[in-house]
């Protein structure tokens, strides 16, 4: 099942509210984390699912990427990353990984930034990505936590009287599946998958994981963003770049 939510206006304008400020969870912690597990780019073929507006697939360009292919299915999101970027070597189409043909052995690098967590089918998604990457290429998703997905839309930040923050409640854990929530509009759904789930999927599809972040804040993010320290406290995200082997 596929949720077109970005196409949703009333959601998508929140949505743009919230990307165009400086001080967002995603350009102040998931971003920042995400950079720094970018392999070499140069004379490199990469697909960037769940594209967004382009931002990360012009980037793929400005580092000598021989060709860039950002995908989306949301009509609003490409629409914007097609009038801001424009190159010969930068290709954004509107449609879904699981409905797209891709030969065999023929991406370098697949990216995909908080969009995994929106796609149902998620051991067909990873075996999908291992066939069409070459041999040692990378892999490099962002999802939401697992932790924080799993608690089926319940608040789990438990409070005292004061509203003081006492600690974090995780429930439903090991009840994958279908997350419904409300997030700018409401019944948006995403999909809960266990950390051992997602782990041990990549593994099972041939690819060797090299790395795992867990985003902690820097102390300036955390100054230019206060909500930021729950952080120290449980994360709201997981950033994981694997290689086929």
């Amino acid at each position: 099942m596929k949720q077109n939510i970005y196409d949703n206006n009333k959601f998508f304008q929140q949505y743009q509210a919230i990307r165009v400020r400086e001080n967002n969870y995603n350009n102040l912690l998931e971003q920042p984390n995400f950079f720094t597990l970018i392999p070499s780019l140069k004379d490199k073929v990469v697909l960037d699912i769940g594209c967004g507006m382009g931002d990360f697939a012009a980037y793929c360009i400005s580092q000598g990427a021989k060709h860039v292919t950002g995908i989306d299915i949301s009509f609003n999101m490409i629409g914007n990353a097609k009038e801001r970027y424009i190159h010969e070597c930068l290709t954004f189409e509107q449609v879904a990984f699981e409905d797209m043909t891709v030969p065999n052995g023929s991406i370098d690098f697949v990216s995909s930034s908080l969009a995994f967590h929106y796609i149902a089918d998620f051991q067909l998604l990873i075996k999908k990505i291992s066939t069409a990457l070459c041999e040692e290429g990378i892999l490099l998703f962002s999802i939401n936590h697992p932790i924080v997905a799993a608690n089926k839309g319940k608040e789990s930040w438990v409070t005292d009287q004061e509203g003081n923050l006492l600690h974090y409640a995780v429930d439903n854990y090991q009840d994958e599946g279908l997350r419904t929530q409300n997030w700018l509009v409401d019944n948006v759904m995403m999909y809960h998958r266990t950390m051992s789930t997602i782990l041990n999927t990549l593994i099972e599809s041939g690819l060797q994981i090299e790395k795992i972040i867990e985003p902690i804040p820097t102390n300036e993010a955390v100054c230019n963003l206060p909500s930021l320290n729950k952080e120290f406290r449980r994360p709201s995200f997981l950033i994981v770049r694997a290689k086929k082997v």
